[in-house]
């Protein structure tokens, strides 16, 4: 995710980048952009601190399977430092769909990190509501959306006819690239033009495709020229499908998790479709309509390439 909001953030000619990281890190960081290194895992807050000094907004992109208490550590030093806004890592469920969060095990992380904020007093925080990234998700294997494209088959949940928000990696970055640029405060009482101030404290919704199993299915079969006949076709229900996965996470099994969040994501009641609960944040940031052939292309040739993981834990 950071390597698109960075590439997102340059287009835009606007805005001067530093990127944070480990010392012994390896990430490969891209030309017009500070860097700095700093051991944040093991406290090194003075650095930490000096880093984010002058800067008006802390973007965390952080792996999964970093510590978690990092993101605690770096809003506490961006307070310290007066940043004035905070991207928490948060970038799918809607935060706002409680017992959606709660479910899906990521409730107590996401207070955590917004009451934080708020207790210290300093910045503002944003969270991106995008949904699933969708061509990390269409590729990711049956646990995801469904489908295994090297075994051509495919996973129906409920029917395959629940619509789901999902959105590419691209969108994601140029989104908040686009709310970053927007002025903070209107210029006056009349002002009605979008400004930052607005989304502090609460999601941003954005989307490329809202679609069912089944549209993404039509996708598929258009994009490789297949039929119905030429895939292997299952059905199961997405409640039954995270109630066997929390209940292997409960036994300690947490290569569940993949499982359990997706499925829990496909309930029939419509809790991934932030759009029709919420609206969409897509036309105030100018966001563009996307292709989904397209994109559907790009994620069947990731999973040929065994890009993407099949299990997160």
């Amino acid at each position: 995710m950071g390597s698109h909001i960075v590439s997102q953030l340059l287009q835009t000619g606007e805005h001067t980048i530093t990127a944070i990281t480990r010392p012994d890190s390896t990430a490969s960081i891209v030309d017009g952009i500070r860097t700095v290194r700093v051991d944040y895992v093991n406290d090194d807050d003075a650095a930490l601190v000096a880093a984010l000094v002058g800067q008006q907004a802390l973007l965390i992109t952080m792996s999964v399977t970093a510590p978690r208490d990092t993101v605690l550590k770096l809003i506490r030093a961006a307070a310290k430092a007066k940043v004035q806004f905070i991207l928490p890592n948060w970038y799918g469920h809607d935060p706002a769909n409680e017992q959606m969060c709660k479910d899906s095990l990521l409730a107590q992380s996401l207070d955590a990190t917004c009451n934080k904020v708020k207790e210290l007093g300093v910045s503002s925080y944003f969270l991106l509501a995008s949904g699933f990234w969708y061509e990390w998700s269409l590729s990711g294997g049956p646990d995801r959306y469904g489908f295994d494209f090297k075994q051509h088959s495919l996973v129906f949940f409920d029917g395959g006819e629940t619509p789901m928000n999902t959105t590419t990696w691209p969108q994601s970055g140029r989104a908040i690239a686009k709310l970053l640029s927007l002025k903070i405060k209107p210029d006056g009482a009349d002002d009605q033009s979008p400004t930052l101030s607005q989304f502090q404290n609460s999601p941003v919704y954005i989307s490329s495709f809202r679609v069912t199993q089944r549209e993404i299915f039509e996708s598929v079969k258009r994009v490789t020229g297949t039929t119905d006949a030429d895939w292997s076709i299952s059905h199961e229900t997405s409640e039954q499908r995270w109630k066997d996965s929390m209940d292997e996470i409960k036994k300690g099994n947490f290569s569940a998790f993949t499982k359990m969040l997706y499925s829990r994501a496909w309930f029939p009641n419509g809790d991934a479709d932030h759009e029709s609960s919420r609206g969409l944040h897509n036309d105030m940031l100018g966001l563009p309509v996307e292709d989904l052939d397209e994109w559907t292309a790009v994620a069947i040739r990731m999973a040929e390439n065994d890009e993407v993981p099949w299990i997160m834990h």
